[in-house]
């Protein structure tokens, strides 16, 4: 035929000449059917699945009895194409024994199990100051099944269900058991100062305490205030028991625990050696949120808890009740069934609005001390049962008044205990 002579590729001729035979089309037209070529029209081509670069500033830190972790999300894959959305993201984690953590760090980790995955869509939840954030609480198994080990994170990511991102660079550390959050912070409102009291945390989740080396406190500005009508100090739970942000009605796995919403970040204002800390570096009219962490130090390494329930205090611009006066101490000897013990007592304060009392005790004349009523006295007496032989004592009241404002010591009671 004359098509087949045509110098048409076969493939080609072998259609024209099906085309004439069936359909009786003339050989020009069929020519030009000739053009379309022999490949199959409309052949999808497989899009390659984006895989995002792999992470490479992941970093590991302890804050209490859980580690912090933080990293950049990434946002181009490895062929530099932007990716539509935020990755999922993969958390892995192993423990090591500590000589392997010496040795030259590995690539990768030998055998991470899979912590936690977090949907693509939740990842902005994580995300604050352009960081992924992501708290792996350490349980009492954790501390106590790897003694003397590192703990080794590392973080996959992926755009797509097909291929998954190459493993971050490693963050190890080594993790001790920390003392549990103080969960008793209160704070009281002074003459221009503010006086916050704690009581030392018994246990860390493996045993008792430890010595504490130190207490630190942090505050902040908030942007809230108080929200017990007629006062200037508002208790704020623990920060794991608080919404972290505002469209979550419980805070998601892993997600750090938030303080209140605050004006400034929290920043450490000072150290004490024992429960208590007086403030005197406030401003009247602004509020201030406080939280207290224990620390000790573990073989050279200082651990420090996490955050103390949080305390928020708003000193008002009114003046302080008179200071009590009339104060009289007596030294009870000890008898057969009560220890050596003194008695105070003291002038009913004849202002209106006062609340309650304070008493303050110490072994240096002049000086405050400490306080010995965490919760105000509703009387003008107190029975201190804690007195030493061959000690003197000095103790002065306080009165409050109902916004929470300290009067000025009283002039004090000298006790000497034989």
């Amino acid at each position: 035929m004359a098509i087949r002579q045509s110098g048409l590729p076969p493939c080609v001729s072998q259609r024209l000449e099906f085309a004439s035979a069936i359909l009786g089309l003339p050989v020009a037209l069929l020519l030009a059917l000739a053009a379309a070529g022999c490949a199959s029209p409309g052949v999808p081509i497989a899009r390659k699945p984006l895989v995002p670069q792999p992470v490479t500033n992941l970093t590991a830190t302890q804050s209490g009895n859980s580690v912090l972790l933080a990293f950049a999300v990434p946002r181009i894959s490895v062929a530099g194409a932007p990716l539509d959305h935020a990755p999922t993201v993969q958390i892995y984690r192993e423990f090591e024994s500590s000589s392997a953590a010496n040795e030259a760090q590995p690539a990768q980790a030998s055998h991470p199990a899979l912590l936690t995955t977090v949907p693509s869509e939740l990842v902005p939840r994580y995300v604050t100051q352009g960081k992924f954030r992501y708290s792996d609480p350490l349980n009492a198994a954790d501390l106590t099944d790897h003694p003397n080990t590192v703990v080794v994170y590392s973080v996959r990511s992926r755009a797509s269900e097909k291929k998954i991102s190459a493993p971050s660079n490693l963050a190890e550390l080594h993790v001790y058991p920390a003392p549990e959050p103080i969960s008793d912070l209160s704070g009281q409102v002074a003459p221009a100062a503010i006086v916050l009291i704690w009581s030392a945390p018994p246990r860390t989740p493996v045993g008792p305490t430890p010595p504490i080396a130190a207490y630190r406190i942090y505050r902040a500005e908030s942007q809230e205030v108080p929200s017990s009508a007629g006062t200037d100090v508002s208790a704020l739970g623990s920060p794991a028991n608080r919404a972290s942000t505002p469209q979550a009605s419980t805070p998601l796995p892993g997600l750090p625990p938030a303080p209140p919403a605050l004006k400034t970040p929290l920043v450490k204002i000072g150290e004490s050696a024992s429960p208590g800390f007086r403030d005197a570096g406030i401003e009247l009219g602004k509020t201030y949120v406080y939280s207290v962490r224990s620390v000790f130090d573990y073989s050279g390494t200082t651990i420090e808890s996490s955050d103390s329930n949080f305390v928020m205090v708003a000193p008002r611009a009114a003046l302080p009740p008179a200071a009590p006066m009339g104060i009289i101490g007596v030294l009870v000897p000890a008898a057969a069934n009560t220890v050596a013990h003194v008695d105070l007592s003291w002038d009913v304060s004849q202002e209106a609005n006062v609340a309650g009392y304070r008493v303050y005790r110490s072994e240096q004349a002049g000086v405050q001390g400490t306080l010995l009523t965490p919760q105000q006295l509703l009387t003008p007496a107190f029975r201190d049962m804690n007195v030493t032989p061959g000690h003197r004592y000095f103790y002065t009241v306080a009165a409050v008044d109902r916004s929470g404002n300290e009067s000025a010591s009283s002039p004090a009671a000298s006790i000497s205990v034989p």
